[in-house]
């Protein structure tokens, strides 16, 4: 079935064209991703996909299944400040929620009318496993104060709370702008699992190449502003964009050729009378034109100069930070040696972003000691962003901290080749910081940091809102890089190409330290949690064993099985009480005190089925 058809589809923004009458089929069952360069329109082709732009041109058209229902997860989500994040799950158009929703009021109400007519309607829209539902989507996705408001959350939980709003409400076909920005890994693993196993229709824009691999069975490129698909997940079109490229070059060279040819005659020509002459002159401009348009994709090879770092780099002593009662260190003890290659991981809210201020002290330890050599220069490249005047160009924010970067064997490297490197076209360069995307405002940002030449650089979530073709050309620079390295990042693809070190941040002060990569770590830590239930034995052995391992200890087991007995009781109650209503009761105080009742029950259900999610976890 044909979800969604564009033909002839264009978006200009001034003279900068982004796509040029595009034509692009998504069927059922499609999982397609969309990459392109930071500012070349991919977010604005969503939203015009999404029906929040109109098209341009006079034969566009976008044909959208009526029969299929679609939702679209900006990249940025808004809500209204005041709303808490129970009105914003529930305030929807999808009926089931809508019931739910309705229930729960008229049991808050206490009108045995109003619960009656409310408790039908979950009936017909079989909505009553729709409350467990949501609370598991809402646990996954660390959002348990169904009272917290809008305008207390970061841009993280807004992002979240986006994301289970439109989980829970069922669609046929998602439109996703960069969905994994803002969650930690545990909630991209989840998300990643989520999408890939259910049969969902996805096209979306994301940088998160694990997440194109795992889930998408089609890539397509928008360039120069125009489409070019690729079947396959992201391997497959690494594969097959090298060769598109390498026939580029062929056809480029033999271009060249053709090229030299056509120059040396037309040179000999005194004036085009002819008609074949004039039509040799304009086959000549033609083949100028298409060798000016086809560029070879070139590998980014620098040798920075950093600074040179002594013996004594850093060292923490017996660290300890803690924010009231919250501990973000506990007696942390490491020595930075030359060439460190650190990775940083762990669930958001563990204090990484803290523990990277105490690198570069920013912030001091509560006790212990931060021991910092006399060579060291940081380079830090924080969350928070470019902070420059937005009247500025682009080539002058890097001029402003240095003309040139040094080079090996005492070459240097003008500012603006450095920004071409990183994709910003002498005439982009020219562009002010208040024109730039998101993405291109990151990589200006990154580009200020590594202008200046440090020896130890620190990037806490640099890959946010760059596009693949960008993480390429750092990951390319970051490789060659000689000084020590440490990064915070939610990419497991990027921090599996640059780190050999982790530090896993698990909460109340406690790091775990790692010899090796993310992946690395994944699999040690899965191999360990299976080889702890799984002994080598028979069969029946195997399952005693597992069901000991499972029963986590005494009393946690004991505790998972009474908050099981208790509500299966408190369900038994509700459905006792749900049908004395259907029998239509008389008494009104009676009426009243059953409302009062089925009210306690729900609120004691929602705490203790919390609780057992909790648990169930540890399973």
């Amino acid at each position: 079935m044909e979800y969604l058809s564009l033909e002839q589809v264009s978006k200009s923004y001034g003279e900068k064209v982004l796509f040029d009458k595009i034509n692009m089929t998504i069927s059922q069952g499609d999982k397609i991703a969309l990459i392109a360069r930071n500012g070349s329109g991919k977010s604005t082709l969503l939203r015009v996909i999404a029906g929040l732009e109109n098209p341009e041109g006079e034969k566009a058209r976008i044909l959208l299944n009526k029969n299929v229902k679609t939702a679209f997860l900006d990249q940025d989500p808004y809500f209204e400040p005041s709303a808490t994040v129970e009105e914003i799950i529930f305030d929807s158009d999808v009926p089931m929620l809508r019931a739910l929703r309705d229930y729960n009021q008229a049991l808050e109400s206490g009108d045995a009318e109003r619960i009656e007519k409310a408790m039908a309607t979950m009936d017909d829209q079989k909505a009553w496993d729709a409350e467990a539902k949501g609370k598991e989507i809402l646990f996954r996705l660390h959002l348990t104060d169904m009272d917290q408001s809008v305008g207390t959350m970061s841009g993280g939980q807004k992002k979240r709370l986006a994301l289970a709003r439109l989980i829970l409400s069922e669609p046929d076909f998602i439109i996703l702008d960069e969905p994994t920005n803002h969650l930690d890994i545990e909630m991209i693993e989840w998300l990643e699992k989520f999408l890939s196993s259910n049969q969902l229709t996805l096209l979306m824009v994301t940088h998160d190449r694990y997440f194109l691999e795992r889930v998408c069975t089609q890539i397509i490129e928008l360039d120069k502003g125009l489409l070019f698909p690729f079947k396959g997940n992201y391997s497959d079109y690494l594969e097959k964009k090298a060769l598109r490229t390498q026939q580029d070059n062929v056809s480029l060279d033999k271009a060249k050729k053709l090229l030299l040819k056509e120059l040396d005659w037309i040179r000999r020509q005194p004036k085009a009378r002819g008609t074949k002459a004039k039509s040799r002159v304009g086959d000549f401009h033609k083949l100028n034109d298409k060798i000016s348009s086809i560029k070879y994709e070139e590998v980014f090879e620098i040798e920075v100069d950093s600074a040179r770092l002594g013996k004594k780099i850093l060292e923490f002593t017996d660290v300890h930070k803690a924010f009231g009662d919250k501990v973000i260190l506990e007696e942390f003890w490491y020595k930075f040696q030359k060439g460190e290659r650190v990775g940083i991981s762990g669930p958001n809210g563990t204090g990484k972003t803290t523990f990277v201020n105490l690198l570069v002290g920013n912030i001091r330890p509560d006790k212990g000691k931060r021991i910092e050599g006399e060579t060291v220069q940081f380079g830090y490249y924080t969350q928070e962003g470019l902070h420059v005047e937005s009247d500025k160009r682009v080539i002058d924010v890097i001029r402003d901290i240095a003309e040139y970067i040094p080079l090996k064997k005492g070459l240097k490297m003008s500012a603006a080749a450095l920004l071409e490197n990183f994709m910003f076209s002498r005439e982009h360069q020219q562009v002010y910081v208040s024109q730039l995307s998101g993405g291109e405002r990151k990589r200006l940002h990154l580009l200020t940091v590594l202008m200046g030449n440090p020896n130890f650089l620190i990037l806490d979530e640099p890959t946010n809102d760059l596009d693949v073709l960008t993480l390429n050309v750092l990951e390319s620079y970051l490789m060659q890089f000689k000084g020590c390295l440490v990064i915070i990042s939610h990419d497991r693809y990027f921090m599996d190409k640059l780190v050999d070190h982790m530090f896993i941040f698990q909460g109340d002060g406690k790091v775990q330290d790692f010899l090796g990569n993310y992946s690395q770590w994944k699999t040690k830590s899965t191999q360990e949690k299976y080889n702890a239930t799984n002994a080598k034995s028979s069969t029946k052995e195997v399952v005693k064993e597992v069901e000991e391992k499972r029963k986590l200890s005494y009393h946690e087991k004991k505790e998972m099985q009474d908050i099981e007995t208790k509500i299966e009781k408190l369900n038994k109650r509700k459905q006792e009480i749900e049908q004395l209503f259907l029998d239509g009761i008389q008494d009104n105080a009676q009426i009243n005190d059953l409302s009062k009742e089925l009210g306690e029950i729900k609120s004691e259900t929602d705490d203790i089925e919390m609780r057992w999610l909790e648990l169930s976890e540890l399973l």
